[in-house]
């Protein structure tokens, strides 16, 4: 049974479900299959690096090493910062209540959005008064974490009195140039490129 998300705003939880919302449910999928000359389905297949065999889907796998070439386990690695220190994983979003705080339209349009949610009342849990701030084009942000991990996303609520998204993203890093201003390649001028160094079929 789906858990719900707990959203707090002024004191007051609404115990909400949240439904993805991808390409295929709002386009519609296209599946493409391919036969051989015999009609047969045709799969894909790996090729190996002596360039002469065939490894079948499930014939792979990725494993990590040590220094010294030993397998280890994932659950002897440890996550560092670029300073060298621990960092502390976070807990899923799902196993506390999320405070709500007021954001921006500029703090909503500088995020890189990888999810789109549908927010739902769970459990027929009433949620007017969520739905009602966000009616008067109110738009709120907290931490979110679908499983934990090593970092939180920043979640966005926006919506009306009918319907609730909420959105998941980074912030981007944006870097504003002026009208006048000469954007600087990082290049050095002893690099050449030739036409034979272009890929055209990338045009």
């Amino acid at each position: 049974m789906p858990r719900p998300l707990v959203l707090s705003l002024d004191g007051q939880e609404f115990p909400v479900s949240i439904v993805k919302i991808d390409r295929e449910k709002l386009y519609g999928a296209v599946e493409i299959e391919a036969f051989d000359e015999k009609g047969k389905p045709a799969s894909l297949k790996v090729l190996a690096p002596d360039g002469k065999t065939l490894i079948d889907k499930g014939g792979t796998a990725l494993s990590m090493l040590d220094q010294d070439g030993n397998s280890i386990d994932r659950t002897g690695l440890t996550a560092v910062d670029p300073e060298g220190d621990v960092i502390e994983p976070v807990p899923s979003s799902f196993n506390q209540a999320n405070v709500l705080s007021r954001a921006t339209v500029e703090d909503y349009l500088s995020q890189i959005i990888k999810s789109v949610y549908l927010v739902q009342p769970f459990e027929n849990s009433p949620i007017e008064y969520l739905t009602d701030h966000l009616a008067t084009d109110q738009i709120y942000t907290f931490s979110f974490s679908y499983r934990g991990g090593l970092e939180y996303d920043s979640a966005f609520l926006i919506g009306n009195s009918d319907n609730a998204f909420m959105t998941v993203g980074k912030q981007a890093a944006l870097q504003f140039v002026k009208l006048n201003q000469a954007a600087v390649l990082d290049a050095t001028e002893d690099e050449e490129i030739s036409a034979d160094d272009i890929d055209f079929d990338l045009l």
